[in-house]
């Protein structure tokens, strides 16, 4: 049986080309073991656990327009999402002192306490699903895919 170490070499550009496949099928396969795990064990979906995950991270909440830049999509994809997260208790909108028009949202109590249980088994299905990678070994891929990040954001300006 050969393994792809005994795969005979191809031109740099194919190589390239087979890791980006790679990396694309190890994505897709990722996010859809999330998906049906936060479907299954939760009641919810990835996109209503990434809101309650950017807004974790701001204590103080954040405008609509500030939320959807730290998710990067459109208002309207975040809008139908908070409004049924707030529906179930999980965030709260909150008056911006000065601008009628603007409202801050963010976690209730009861939200916070959700996200932490869905937070923690969302880290163990990580966790377990790319186990056979040494901490070293996913602190270097880690640091190369930031070095690539950091490259291609120069190449688009």
């Amino acid at each position: 049986m050969q393994t792809y170490l005994d795969k005979e070499v191809e031109t740099p550009s194919k190589e390239r080309l087979r890791l980006w496949l790679r990396f694309l099928k190890a994505s897709r396969t990722i996010e859809a073991t999330l998906r049906e795990n936060l479907r299954t064990e939760f009641n919810t979906t990835l996109p209503r656990f990434d809101v309650m995950a950017a807004l974790s991270r701001f204590e103080k909440g954040l405008k609509m327009s500030q939320l959807s830049g730290v998710l990067r999509v459109s208002n309207g994809n975040v809008t139908g999402i908070v409004d049924r997260l707030t529906e179930d208790g999980f965030l709260i909108r909150v008056p911006v002192s000065g601008d009628r028009r603007a409202s801050l949202v963010r976690m209730t109590q009861r939200g916070k306490e959700e996200f932490r249980r869905q937070a923690a088994a969302h880290e163990a299905w990580v966790d377990e699903m790319l186990s056979d990678f040494s901490p070293d070994v996913s602190r270097e891929i880690s640091l190369r895919l930031e070095l690539l990040e950091k490259s291609l954001h120069e190449e688009q300006s």
